[in-house]
């Protein structure tokens, strides 16, 4: 990889008793899409926080853009936009005011045109004129990535963007995200949401602030060891330690009604008659079994398992 334009090399945070980062270390190109992955509490905003310059590390080094976040914060926050994970606009102020002080607060003096683009591209334009607290949880998301994006930043940081919106707001918010990613925009952004990992170009797999793995959502997934299997059988709980007493099945887990069958026999064929076979000698009903690709949530099920 070339030069990265984010860089984080052994860094460490401590919160108290918490170990909310240990010991990370990441590179991110510049124009990619980069996510960080994991549950809450993974250390996923507070490594955003640390990127962003708003916090400073305990041990390690950051740069951004060749440039320490914090000691040369005013250099980074001129090519970079914080998206955080609660709405932090002003709900006083209309959709075009909120903008406007976020351009000024930013330096940004001829910024109508710029405003006028990213209300177009926001599909904001119709409500310009309505109060932030008025909006809609899509909207307000939209409108705080405008006011992220109205000073041209080269790196937009996102904490979570997606939290408690809508599917059809989702929707739209990432296709602003693939129009921006499509100018050059470096995005980096946390989510929780696995599914949205898979647009990534890549990703970071987090838990307790360890980096589990990084790589492509293609490598990760092709990486797992073994073929997955779906078998949706009841009563489930029967079903599950059936599974998992089997020969050359590695791991089990449940995902609703179905459950996800890490199979690592050599003979998939003969594993899946044994299985069935198992099942129905312990009055297992089995609606279904099926070779299934692996997705990234087996692959951080998998991650976190102790050895």
């Amino acid at each position: 990889m070339s030069t990265p334009i984010v860089s984080v090399e052994h860094v460490r945070k401590r919160f108290a008793a918490t170990q909310a980062v240990d010991d990370l270390s990441l590179e991110i190109a510049r124009g990619e899409m980069f996510g960080l992955i994991g549950p809450d509490g993974a250390g996923k905003t507070t490594t955003i926080r640390l990127i962003c310059g708003l916090l400073r590390p305990d041990a390690g080094t950051i740069r951004v853009l060749g440039h320490d976040p914090v000691a040369q914060h005013a250099r980074v926050t001129e090519h970079v936009g914080y998206l955080s994970q609660r709405f932090s606009l002003y709900g006083d102020l209309s959709i075009d005011e909120n903008i406007a002080f976020f351009a000024e607060l930013h330096g940004v003096r001829d910024y109508a045109s710029r405003r006028n683009r990213l209300l177009d591209m926001t599909q904001l334009t119709p409500f310009r004129d309505r109060l932030a607290d008025r909006l809609s949880g899509g909207m307000k998301q939209k409108l705080a990535l405008a006011c992220t994006l109205v000073h041209e930043p080269q790196v937009i940081l996102l904490d979570e963007p997606t939290t408690g919106v809508d599917p059809v707001s989702r929707r739209e918010f990432w296709k602003l995200l693939s129009e921006f990613l499509a100018q050059g925009i470096t995005i980096v952004m946390a989510t929780p949401y696995l599914d949205e990992a898979e647009r990534c170009s890549r990703v970071a797999l987090l838990s307790s602030g360890t980096l589990l793995v990084s790589d492509t959502p293609a490598a990760l997934r092709q990486g797992l060891a073994g073929v997955m299997v779906e078998v949706i059988a009841t009563p489930q709980a029967v079903a599950m330690g059936v599974l998992e007493g089997l020969d050359g099945v590695a791991d089990v887990e449940g995902f609703g009604e179905r459950m996800h069958v890490r199979v690592v026999a050599p003979d998939l064929a003969a594993c899946l008659s044994s299985m069935t076979a198992a099942l129905a000698g312990r009055g297992v009903t089995v609606a279904s079994v099926r070779e299934v690709p692996a997705s990234l949530e087996d692959v951080f099920i998998h991650k976190v398992q102790p050895v």
